[in-house]
């Protein structure tokens, strides 16, 4: 009897792990399924690093009909570009891709002018483009051009002391260059001097920090260039009068904004909020991190942007000029109208209170029927240079402002980021603390807790 009981029992546990045994069998079968057929994937990063931007899902959203994007290398290596088509591919039913290897099929390799392995070509309408490299910009930036279909051309003045896009220095714009060509766009330097007029083939132009002032031509060559439904990006520094090269007050080319309804106050913005001295800033470079709705900055929100040297921004709406403030700087900022004084008096009763907006974007009606005039003014211009255009979010707001001027809003977004660095950075004080609870606290109670325990047991 005792032994029938225990086969009863044995062979009731028996069943019991057979049937555990095929659920789990059963439920890891389904789960591979369906992770064949619906393959998702979740970016855990802060920055989102392993998706794909805002800009990409908005170019492929504008898809008109189907795109192809072909991917070239050896069958084995195909891994390689996989992870990122496979994103393309699940953003949208109207993107194939293809994979060829140009040592089986070396004509089709020729054929797309692909002469390196690791490279693909994207085709929209019949319009084959060749992505710069297998990034997300490169992949991004083919599929701009196979959608635009027209060169736009961002041309930089110069001759009057200005920031140059060759210049690889620390006040040079060669990494704003860099990320307008990810967007597609080609640079060019243009001088009014010797021409006071704009070439017809840009799309729009920069002023950036000139330090001598313009000539009337100059001015008068960029007001029948806007007038006529031209971009413009000014950025020009307070008119400094100190050290060895002094900032000319360009009142010429300052009149010619304030007809337009942006007034470039002369004063230099302090900024006193103690959190752009923790993030490393001195009171001369405000820290912004509160935008408008206006779409060049409405993505940034919650990114920080930063303007060494900036001046304040008084605005008005005029009969022809529909102007927007983009951000301001915070409410513990002032402006001073001192600018031959190195040192500031913080208490001067004559210094301006904040916020104090920095930044403005305007849209002019008249010229050209059809075709509205706009520009951006920002009373700073070193935030562009290459040692802040990486600071936060300049480079967005840099490259949504150029965007916005030459009407491809559908662009703008904040780009890719680069990996982050996490580290933490703490005072002595609190490296002190550290190392104290980590060598003594810690250890001190694991064998107080020890002597707790022998003692009890004893």
């Amino acid at each position: 009897m005792a032994s029938q009981w225990l086969k009863a029992r044995q062979t009731k546990y028996a069943s019991y792990a057979t049937i555990y045994i095929l659920i789990v069998l059963a439920i890891v079968v389904v789960a591979n399924v369906l992770a064949n057929r619906y393959e998702k994937t979740y970016d855990a990063t802060a920055n989102k690093r392993y998706s794909l931007s805002n800009e990409t899902k908005k170019i492929v959203d504008e898809l008109k009909g189907p795109a192809t994007i072909t991917y070239f290398n050896q069958s084995g290596r195909f891994q390689e570009g996989k992870p990122l088509l496979d994103e393309y591919a699940d953003l949208s039913s109207k993107i194939h891709v293809n994979y060829v290897d140009p040592d089986k099929d070396p004509n089709a390799a020729r054929a797309a002018g692909i002469r390196n392995l690791n490279a693909a070509t994207v085709e929209v309408n019949g319009h084959t483009e060749i992505a710069n490299d297998m990034t997300e910009e490169g992949i991004t930036g083919a599929l701009i051009r196979d959608i635009k279909g027209n060169t736009r051309t961002v041309c930089f003045v110069t001759g009057s002391g200005e920031h140059q896009i060759d210049d690889t220095s620390r006040d040079g714009l060669s990494h704003l260059k860099e990320l307008l060509g990810r967007d597609s766009y080609q640079t060019q330097s243009i001088d009014l001097v010797t021409q006071a007029q704009v070439p017809a083939d840009c799309t729009a132009i920069v002023i950036a920090g000139p330090i001598h002032d313009y000539e009337q031509p100059e001015v008068s060559a960029i007001q029948t260039y806007i007038d006529n439904g031209g971009r413009a990006f000014f950025m020009l520094d307070p008119p400094l009068k100190m050290g060895p090269s002094a900032i000319g007050d360009n009142d010429a080319l300052t009149s010619l904004l304030a007809g337009w309804g942006v007034t470039m106050d002369k004063d230099l913005v302090l900024d006193l909020n103690p959190i752009g001295q923790i993030a490393g800033l001195g009171p001369q470079v405000p820290l912004v991190t509160s935008y408008t709705a206006q779409p060049i900055v409405a993505d940034l929100k919650g990114t920080a942007t930063a303007f060494p040297l900036s001046r304040s921004i008084t605005t008005s709406n005029t009969s022809k000029a529909t102007v927007e403030p983009l951000f301001s700087s915070s409410g513990s900022s002032l402006a001073t109208t001192d600018l031959s004084n190195p040192r500031v008096n913080i208490k001067d009763p004559s210094n301006k209170k904040g916020p104090l907006v920095l930044a403005a974007a305007v849209t002019l009606t008249g010229g050209k029927p059809n075709q509205q005039g706009r520009f951006v003014a920002i009373g700073s211009s070193i935030w562009a240079s290459n040692r802040f255009i990486d600071f936060n979010g300049n480079g967005d707001l840099a490259s949504n402002a150029i965007n916005w001027l030459t009407s491809d809003e559908d662009l703008i977004s904040i780009r890719p980021k680069a990996p982050e660095d996490r580290r933490i950075t703490m005072t002595q004080a609190q490296l002190r603390t550290v190392r104290i609870v980590s060598q003594f606290v810690l250890p001190l109670i694991v064998i107080l807790a020890g002597i707790l325990v022998w003692w009890k047991r004893r």
